[in-house]
């Protein structure tokens, strides 16, 4: 089975995610694309009680794709999320030959050499890497990295973005709900 890893926060998921999900199904011509909603990211603060809601929104926003699953391999330790940890097991349990394709924002791989054992997890994965804001990426940094640059369309959407402000309209409807049903990010 050729699959591909979307590891994140999602904190929430919203359309661009998914756009970037759809266009890696489509070009790199994907089985499956396997959502990882993250239990404690190591490289950001978020709040611990939002974990189980942040895992419920992403299985709500890939529910009607057939081709999206979801993983909640980085909740099972219940610890920090190191995607070294996440891609060994998921290599192991889809017993995978070969590198495991990543999808990640330029943003995120910018500060890919900072993460626990990066020179490792480099061994391991093919990094499709998505533009994301006034984000770049200097080949000559990175030519370590197995990793190519999807020719996406930008979609300036940030999670951040949408918390701040209050408004879920970039979200999918069943997200959007979930949120005013939960009185999340108030």
């Amino acid at each position: 089975m050729n699959i591909c890893i979307f590891p994140g926060t999602f904190n929430p998921i919203h359309k661009a995610h998914l756009k970037m999900a759809e266009f890696a199904l489509e070009k790199y011509k994907f089985d499956k694309i396997i959502f990882i909603p993250s239990y404690l990211p190591p490289h950001k603060s978020i709040q611990k009680d939002l974990a189980r809601h942040r895992l419920n929104m992403v299985k709500l926003a890939i529910s009607n794709n057939p081709h999206f699953i979801i993983s909640d391999i980085e909740y099972q330790s219940e610890g920090k999320s190191y995607s070294l940890i996440t891609v060994k097991k998921i290599l192991e349990e889809y017993n995978i030959k070969g590198k495991l394709n990543f999808i990640i924002g330029t943003d995120a791989f910018a500060n890919i050499k900072t993460w626990y054992k990066a020179d490792e997890l480099k061994e391991l994965v093919h990094f499709i890497v998505f533009p994301r804001g006034t984000d770049r990426i200097n080949p000559k940094d990175y030519k370590d990295f197995s990793y190519e640059i999807a020719e996406m369309n930008k979609i300036d959407i940030s999670s951040t973005e949408l918390r701040c402000s209050h408004k879920f309209d970039k979200t999918d409807k069943e997200v959007k709900e979930y949120i005013s049903k939960n009185e999340l990010y108030n």
